[in-house]
């Protein structure tokens, strides 16, 4: 008899089971997906996480489009009968009306009930084995919570070794720490700009599976939580004390759960930016200055981090070279090629 991926260790099912009737295994991951008016780049990546042989993962979609649902177009439901093939139970929610990307985020952490939870934007590709790096680094580490630097891939020949000059790695388990605007390691928010940590990936010579673990300021885009240390911190339950037209929602999550269990970035970084155009272009209002810094009155810091910028969900049109970094009353800018907050 021919051994099943179960019988290989594999969670995902091959071709040549795909039309065998199994309830899909408990999933060690639920992967939390927030759209918006993207069905190609939905479609993406989604087909990234049906490259993904481990752990075994349910995929939540919460669809805001306005009109035609991303999550109606045909590439999309060929992706999503190809990961139900695979043995991948797939939710899909049409969660309106919009309050803001804070309450969508508490939406879809509300949908999961897997010990760990990653927050995928619609508009990031993982390439193969990059779900079980991230895994097995969260369980190493022994912290709150691990993240990708998403590159944009179009920054590949722009090195900027000054702005990788925060860099620094983690050794043994991740300590807890705190960040805000200011603070001693807020001054990371550059390393993910452009390509920086593909970049530095190269330059530290490591192996394709490595799973090195360094300081961050917070990242965007692609972030495994361990469900638990999310919900003790809230969650995303601040929504309420936001505007519906807000940016910087991720950072404050990742910052509260940074404080109390820590929180590392994962080299090399498997993820990949798709550089589409925002969804979402008023980002005049920072959550971390109401929730977390209520009578902040300082500067905005020097350099790209002064320009507007998006939120982990949020990009801009014409992608901008630097990273978002939290500043009065506005997100700051994207990393690699992508607007919104990462670090």
């Amino acid at each position: 008899m021919t051994p099943t991926a179960s019988d290989r260790g594999r969670s995902r099912r091959g071709a040549a089971h795909w039309a065998v009737h199994a309830d899909p295994p408990p999933a060690a991951v639920d992967v939390l997906i927030p759209t918006a008016g993207r069905g190609a780049e939905l479609a993406v990546t989604l087909a990234g996480l049906a490259a993904q042989d481990d752990p075994a993962f349910r995929v939540v979609i919460s669809d805001q489009s306005h009109g035609p649902a991303s999550t109606d177009a045909p590439a999309v439901q060929a992706m999503i009968r190809v990961l139900r093939a695979q043995g991948r139970a797939v939710q899909v929610h049409h969660h309106l009306p919009r309050r803001g990307m804070a309450e969508q985020r508490q939406f879809l952490l509300e949908q999961a009930s897997a010990p760990r939870v990653l927050f995928l934007d619609d508009d990031v590709w993982l390439e193969p084995g990059a779900l079980l790096r991230l895994h097995e680094a969260l369980t190493e580490r022994g912290c709150g919570l691990v993240g990708y630097a998403v590159q944009g891939l179009s920054y590949l020949d722009d090195e900027r070794p000054q702005e990788r000059q925060e860099f620094a790695g983690w050794r043994g388990l991740v300590e807890a720490e705190t960040i805000r605007r200011g603070s001693p390691g807020f001054e990371r928010w550059p390393l993910h700009n452009a390509a920086n940590m593909a970049h530095k990936a190269a330059e530290l010579g490591l192996d394709d599976d490595a799973r090195f673990a360094y300081r961050i300021a917070w990242c965007g885009g692609c972030v495994l939580f361990e469900r638990d240390a999310l919900l003790v911190v809230g969650g995303f339950d601040f929504w309420s004390q936001l505007p519906a037209q807000h940016a910087g929602e991720d950072v404050v999550a990742q910052w509260r759960v940074m404080e109390r269990f820590g929180g590392a970035g994962i080299l090399p970084s498997g993820a990949v930016h798709l550089e589409a155009p925002t969804t979402i272009v008023d980002r005049r209002v920072e959550a971390s200055e109401i929730v977390l810094d209520p009578d902040v009155t300082s500067p905005d810091p020097p350099g790209p981090g002064a320009q507007e910028k998006g939120s982990s969900h949020e990009r801009q049109a014409q992608p901008h070279p630097d990273p978002e970094v939290p500043r009065r009353h506005r997100l700051p800018r994207e990393q690699g090629r992508h607007h919104r907050l990462r670090a």
